[in-house]
């Protein structure tokens, strides 16, 4: 047989990603959520009753292999148009094919990569079309498309959110892959695990890059004995760098960001950006780490410093459109503005705290002055009859009670002494002085 990776005459080359790409929704890897057996979609695609469609996610998570998969699964014909390329002629020229197959008993599946790229009058020569039912659009971005898509458009479709790959699903398709060239070709691969878990690491959640490292690994490793042995030595030599053991079986991915959060609660910025440098370097998923930041501004900064939060929103935000190795530099400005902020864990203590209440509580029911009054019904059971506006109120405060009666006089958020919670806090003090001087009156 001959060798996967070989060129033929009259053969066209397929990259190993190509070849490896999924055909059944029982091949595909990850986004559980979207296609899982339980999955809306995933009924609506085996029932062949779809309607269109935006996937929406970084690249390399299957937008591409799951509108193919659609198209093969459902009684379709499926047609691809670039965006970059592609007219308003070219659409029109499409819908008149759609209708030809219509007659024939088939739709059309229209599969628009990076549908963001289209301008307004290119999207606008959908809507017709997709809202008659003449084509079924499914459209891919890397894009939010509540900005990139118009919005009449957008309303015709649901939008499906793809998640970047998890380490253990990147390492599931390098095995699949593994096992399909070592049944095709005249030699066979051995790999070291840490190998593995570096491509891993290094694709930052896309399949189609971890297929691609092991394909160019592949070929640059020398024939011996009819096998090829892949070591990271090799791989080290493929990217011209040396590579961190990094997230094998999970704990030093774990260790690292414990690390991280450790440093920035305890005000040291050169930990935190040391250990921020070791996870980017070694190929962790800068989105990975933004998140993490966004849940450390409110968990142990909050109102200390509300513009943590906004720090830390925007680095993710960043981090989104640049990607590594542009926003390593977003994620040190949020780490060390965290580091150097005003700690208060005030916020995640008061909510541990209500959850813990709400759960024990969940059969109380809200106050009748709070209700809303809906149905007539309503009205005479009393709900918001005594409901007081503050706007109305001097001060714009009243001594309304909005907790049950069973939990009035409990305090959850208690603000610290440091940073604007001190402000908060005197702040707090006011209100209390002013709804006690309301009780007396009444």
């Amino acid at each position: 047989m001959k060798n996967l990776f070989d060129i033929e005459e009259n053969v066209i080359y397929k990259p190993l990603a190509e070849e490896m790409r999924p055909i059944t929704l029982d091949d595909f890897v990850g986004q559980e959520e979207v296609v899982g057996k339980q999955s809306l979609l995933r009924k609506m695609i085996e029932e062949d009753r779809i309607t269109s469609m935006i996937f929406w996610g970084p690249p390399g998570v299957g937008k591409t292999t799951l509108a193919k998969i659609i198209a093969g699964k459902t009684n379709s014909v499926f047609k691809q148009l670039s965006a970059v390329t592609a007219g308003v002629k070219d659409i029109k020229d499409l819908v008149m094919e759609a209708d030809f197959n219509r007659l024939s008993g088939k739709k059309t599946i229209l599969f628009v990569d990076e549908i963001h790229r289209f301008n307004k009058a290119q999207q606008d020569a959908f809507l017709p079309y997709v809202e008659n039912g003449d084509i079924i659009l499914i459209g891919a971005t890397t894009e939010n498309p509540s900005f990139e898509v118009n919005s009449a458009l957008l309303s015709r479709t649901k939008v499906y959110v793809l998640n970047s790959l998890s380490f253990e699903n990147i390492k599931e398709i390098i095995k699949r892959a593994l096992v399909r060239v070592n049944a095709t070709s005249e030699y066979q691969i051995d790999i070291e695990d840490d190998a593995i878990d570096i491509i891993a690491n290094i694709s930052n959640g896309d399949g189609r890059s971890s297929l691609n490292t092991l394909e160019n690994l592949i070929n640059i490793t020398p024939i011996k004995n009819k096998k090829k042995t892949i070591t990271k030595d090799i791989l080290e030599k493929l990217l011209n760098q040396k590579t961190f053991i990094y997230d094998k079986k999970g704990e030093e991915h774990y260790n690292l960001i414990s690390a991280l959060h450790k440093s920035m609660r305890n005000s040291d910025p050169d930990a935190a950006l040391y250990y921020l440098a070791r996870m980017l370097e070694a190929g962790e998923n800068p989105l990975y780490v933004a998140r993490r930041l966004i849940r450390f501004a409110s968990e142990d900064i909050g109102l200390a410093n509300p513009n943590a939060l906004v720090q830390a929103t925007s680095a993710y935000e960043a981090s989104h459109y640049l990607g590594m190795p542009e926003c390593n530099v977003n994620l040190a400005q949020a780490v060390v503005y965290l580091s150097v902020s005003p700690k208060s864990n005030s916020l995640y203590t008061a909510y541990e705290t209500v959850k813990q209440d709400a759960i024990k509580t969940a059969h109380l029911r809200v106050p009748l002055d709070l209700r809303n009054a809906v149905t007539k019904l309503d009205g005479e059971l009393g709900y918001g009859a005594n409901y007081q506006y503050a706007h109305e109120a001097e001060n714009k405060i009243t001594n309304l009670q909005c907790l049950p009666d069973e939990l009035v006089g409990k305090k959850y958020y208690k603000p610290s002494n440091i940073g604007k919670e001190k402000g908060i806090k005197e702040e707090l003090k006011t209100i209390e002085r002013i709804k006690e001087s309301l009780n007396k009156k009444n």
